[in-house]
């Protein structure tokens, strides 16, 4: 950890934490969070770097970005 965020963070985290285990999610955003910004972002021909962005598969952003897209029109 101190070799990403500093000795100084390092230790912070480690005071506050120490004793502890601490997990974290394999997927850092909601998937509610990349719906709306893949949506948002989506051009129709950038669906690759969005997957790669946000680490989802190009086949679960199709539906999505449809999904949202239907939302907007009602």
């Amino acid at each position: 950890m101190a070799s990403v965020l500093g000795i100084e963070e390092a230790y912070k985290i480690y005071q506050h934490f120490k004793g502890q285990q601490i997990t974290f999610p394999v997927k850092w955003l909601s998937k509610e969070f990349v719906a709306k910004e893949a949506s948002e972002k989506y051009d129709g021909k950038n669906l690759k770097q969005l997957a790669k962005e946000f680490e989802y598969s190009e086949r679960w952003l199709r539906q999505i970005i449809k999904k949202h897209s239907v939302a907007e029109e009602r």
